[in-house]
């Protein structure tokens, strides 16, 4: 338990979503006190029955006025409502009046790049802390790739690769995946150009749960933030062509619970290799759940942040915003378990 989590609240926007139920329960086990925020008050009820103690505000990401009354009194908002090419600007421009910290799970590349160049100028000038894409697709990758890079300066490549034994896609990630028509973006000559179509394929060898996959390159937010700090030429991230398959599939049915906790069976494995000349540094995690591993990652930040242990304000990508090492550590063996990937 956090030890300044009793007197604090903490928004959730879209905690009625499948993401966003297991911040709100990761909150409760911190000792948070989460206001459940989202535009359909029918929902927020339902998700409050569940948590009678819970705090309820019904807002819109296109009413300002909505969004401050529910960041009123909050130490930090947790944006778990996607799209965030419709979310992520109004609710970080109300963070910036409320005066708190805004962290996102953004897997999009296009609205966490905006956060960058649209806002960081006036959160650092407001002493605001605000950190896009803090879940398992963009944060978590941006750790592995900062925590194995270590002490070097520069890199040549960083890889980031992701193994799933399926993908059950919730709605909120169809949805998102229906609206986000903009081009993919890798790294190259260190400049964001537009990634290749068709994606290029090539095999990637993961630790023992997966063995050897065949990868196609699918790069999503991590590209965005580890493109804002780790001196690297080139970068892209890799999917499993298995898990790209279902998730393009629209009879691939929804996740479904495993346990009491509502978990799915679901197994992962992520993978960063950062390449300096002929030397290589590989870092892994794998767990349980990707949309369940994410509560986790985006609670640990935020503590982070509002006890002191982030580098300063801004939009900050994980890798920046945090000790990597550090971070990574805090949350193995569970959630993640962390291991030395091939090389």
């Amino acid at each position: 338990m956090s030890a300044i989590a009793p007197s604090l609240s903490i928004a959730v926007f879209g905690a009625y979503g499948h993401t966003g139920r297991f911040v709100v329960a990761r909150l409760r086990e911190r000792g948070w006190r989460p206001r459940l925020c989202g535009r359909d008050p029918a929902r927020l009820a339902q998700a409050a029955a569940a948590w009678p103690d819970s705090e309820t505000c019904a807002a819109r990401a296109d009413d300002p006025a909505s969004l401050d009354a529910a960041l009123a009194g909050c130490a930090a908002v947790l944006n778990c409502a996607g799209p965030f090419s419709d979310t992520a600007a109004p609710l970080i421009e109300a963070a910036l009046r409320a005066r708190i910290a805004y962290l996102d799970t953004a897997a999009e590349q296009q609205p966490v790049l905006a956060a960058f160049e649209r806002f960081d100028a006036a959160a650092r000038a407001a002493g605001i802390a605000v950190v896009p894409a803090m879940a398992f697709y963009g944060g978590l990758g941006d750790l592995l790739a900062t925590a194995a890079m270590g002490d070097w300066d520069r890199a040549d490549a960083v890889e980031i690769a992701v193994a799933l034994d399926a993908w059950h896609p919730t709605a909120g990630t169809r949805i998102t995946g229906e609206r986000n028509t903009a081009k993919r973006l890798v790294l190259e000559n260190g400049a964001l150009i537009e990634a290749p179509s068709p994606p290029p394929t090539r095999d990637w060898t993961f630790g023992a749960a997966f063995g050897t996959q065949p990868v196609a390159a699918v790069p999503m937010s991590e590209i965005a933030l580890l493109s804002r700090h780790l001196r690297t030429r080139d970068a892209v991230a890799y999917l499993d062509q298995g898990s790209l398959r279902d998730v393009r599939d629209p009879a691939t049915p929804a996740p479904v619970a495993a346990d009491a906790s509502g978990r799915s069976a679901q197994v992962f494995a992520i993978e960063a290799r950062v390449r300096r000349g002929g030397e290589i540094r590989a870092l892994g995690a794998s767990g349980r759940d990707i949309y369940a591993a994410t509560a986790p990652l985006l609670v640990e930040a935020m503590e982070r942040v509002l006890d002191g242990r982030c580098r300063g304000a801004g939009v900050r990508a994980a890798g920046d915003a945090f000790d990597a090492a550090d971070f990574l550590a805090a949350l193995a063996p569970e959630p993640l378990r962390l291991y030395l990937g091939e090389d």
